[in-house]
């Protein structure tokens, strides 16, 4: 039995113009906001709590907040990486249960294939610990990681190969997705090395994206739409600031936040229908596995071999292509969630998964150094 929704997603967009190179990070955000807006039938004066996250501003909500011409009663900046905007679905719930706020606007904006990394304010961050030693940041971080799953639990490239052939699997029932050709595993391993064990194929794509969610109570939700999106739980959890304090390099603290959502939520695994992982790098989405309980640790290469999160599988995973093969604009947290509301409002086209009524949603941050979960469903769920 699910416990109550704890607040109501009834507004979700893309910006339509993030593929074409000619948006500032906070001009996408406003195409994506005025998007929302609308389908939420609301107006932008109704707005009074604003959430964002940028790898480009050091005060996203500032930002947005001028450019949209809102002043906000809340505002909340939070930011523990790509997870962030995962994490502000229940930082919102808090808010409006507080009565700080009634109606909030959650979004992001990033032009990091236009305009490239050196405008990425998270890179002016020295990494004490590691830039000494010349690692390629995130990879060698995320293949340190890929590498000690190896040696503790034999897990092989091909097993990681096969989450790149699933997410591809599922990019090419989507029109909007970057890549879309359909890739083997024998592709994913002749593709060149990255760095070890980390073949390009088993690495995220660099886009341009963002997005726009707008969000309320669930009761105001009810004079608003009749195809609400109910968030019923979110958690969230970090252990360190670089992969070099990491106590244990196959274990993510979705360890934590991943339980912790499932039990607020008061829903078992198996009552969940379709799951989007965050999935900058193929081990990401095995540690994940793991952690979230689908597998035992060091299970994760051996639950994935057989194909089961491909199109047609038992477990339908990161039905847009995902960062692998959809698009990766730097944070894929609000991607994630955009996806998991086309899935639960049935309308995701060709890739749409059957009877999907419940959503689990879990973003990264960092080199798995932060997660957020957070379980979503539809009305049809709750009834």
């Amino acid at each position: 039995m699910s416990g109550e929704p704890i607040l109501a997603i009834v507004g979700a967009a893309a910006p339509a113009s993030q593929d074409t190179g000619t948006y500032t990070p906070a001009g996408l955000m406003a195409e994506a906001s005025a998007a929302a807006i609308k389908q939420a039938g609301i107006e932008k004066s109704d707005i009074d709590g604003l959430f964002s996250a940028s790898s480009f501003y050091y005060m996203p909500t500032l930002n947005l907040g001028e450019y949209l011409d809102i002043t906000p009663r809340y505002s909340d900046s939070t930011t523990i990486g790509g997870c962030s905007f995962v994490a502000h679905l229940h930082h919102a719930a808090a808010a409006i249960a507080a009565g700080e706020m009634t109606i909030g606007l959650i979004a992001y904006g990033s032009t990091q294939r236009s305009i490239g990394s050196r405008f990425v304010k998270s890179m002016s961050e020295p990494l004490a610990y590691e830039v000494p030693y010349g690692p390629m940041w995130p990879i060698a971080g995320f293949a340190l990681q890929a590498q000690r799953h190896m040696h503790e639990f034999g897990t092989t490239s091909e097993q990681l190969a096969e989450v790149a052939v699933a997410t591809r699997g599922w990019a090419g029932l989507n029109p909007a997705a970057a890549m879309r050709d359909p890739i083997t595993v024998e592709d994913v391993l002749n593709s060149p090395m990255i760095c070890s064990p980390l073949h390009r194929l088993d690495c995220c794509l660099v886009t341009d994206g963002g997005g726009a969610l707008i969000v309320t109570s669930p009761e105001r939700a009810r004079d608003l739409t009749d195809q609400p999106i109910y968030v019923l739980s979110g958690s969230e959890a970090h252990i360190a600031r670089y992969v070099t304090g990491h106590p244990d390099f196959v274990t993510s603290p979705g360890a934590i936040s991943g339980p912790a959502a499932l039990d607020k939520a008061g829903v078992s695994l198996e009552d969940i229908d379709h799951v989007q992982i965050y999935d900058p790098f193929t081990i990401a989405v095995i540690i994940a596995l793991e952690d979230l309980g689908f597998c035992a640790k060091g299970e994760g290469g051996a639950f994935v071999e057989d194909g089961k999160t491909r199109p047609g599988g038992s477990l339908p995973l990161n039905t847009d292509g995902g960062g692998l093969s959809n698009r990766h604009p730097g944070m894929l947290g609000m991607n994630l969630i955009l996806e998991a509301v086309a899935q639960l409002r049935a309308d995701a086209g060709d890739r749409q998964v059957a009877d999907a009524n419940v959503s689990l949603v879990h973003g990264l941050g960092g080199v798995y150094t932060a997660t957020a979960t957070a379980v979503l469903a539809n009305k049809s769920f709750l009834k």
